[in-house]
This record gives structure tokens, C-alpha cells and sequence, in this order.
């Protein structure tokens, strides 16, 4: 099972995840980062770069994250959605929001901004 980004990464969307991984599977929206599950090859390298604990194993992911599995895929071939393979500013109020939980209802799927 590929790794995945869940909830903790919207309004966050911290990059140093981007910089190690050696297949560039990660792709930026608006306020969110997602692993494309075709491109990873669970090596687990992001895992200790996320400041906020939002990657894990599609196969370990907590029940309340699960939705996040099938999201991931789905927004990394959503049109408008770039894969980014350096790492890049944080979203502006990212302190703010790091520990702040239930932010699902604040993800945008639009286009993303350039990353």
C-alpha cells in the first residue's frame, strides 16, 4: 500500500516531505499536498519530514482518516493539481493551524496556486 497525507497537512501544506521522496509523487491543490498512489513505492521517507504527523500508510491510516486514501488518488490526477518536486513556502497562517483538528471542510479542490 502507498503512503497517503491526511487531514493534519490542509492549511498547512508543508513541503519538506517533497525534497526526499525519490519518485516526486507528491502533487499540491490550493492547501493540501497528496501522495499519487501509482508513483509511490512505500519507502516511507516523507514520513519523518512531515512536521505535522499527516503522512502514513494507506494500510495503517486511523478509520477517521480512511476517506483520505481514495482522496489521495483522486486529487492527484485532478486537473489543476501540479506535482512539486521542491520544497516551498508553507501556506501563509500554517502555524496557526498545525495542531487545529477536523479542518476536512476547509480543503479546496480548485486549482492550485503555483508551488
Amino acid at each position: 500500500m502507498p503512503f497517503i497525507v491526511t487531514e493534519a497537512c490542509i492549511q498547512c501544506r508543508y513541503t519538506d516531505c517533497v525534497e526526499v521522496c525519490p519518485m516526486d509523487c507528491f502533487v499540491a491543490g490550493p492547501n493540501f499536498l497528496v501522495i499519487d498512489p501509482d508513483g509511490c513505492i512505500d519507502c516511507s521517507v516523507c514520513v519523518p519530514q512531515c512536521p505535522v504527523q499527516a503522512i502514513v500508510n494507506a494500510a495503517e491510516v486511523p478509520p477517521e482518516q480512511a476517506a483520505f486514501v481514495a482522496l489521495n488518488a483522486e486529487l492527484a490526477k485532478a486537473p489543476g493539481w501540479t506535482p512539486i518536486r521542491q520544497r516551498a513556502a508553507p501556506m501563509p497562517e500554517h502555524a496557526r493551524w498545525a495542531e487545529v483538528p477536523h479542518k476536512r471542510h476547509l480543503l479546496q479542490r480548485g486549482v492550485a496556486e503555483a508551488a
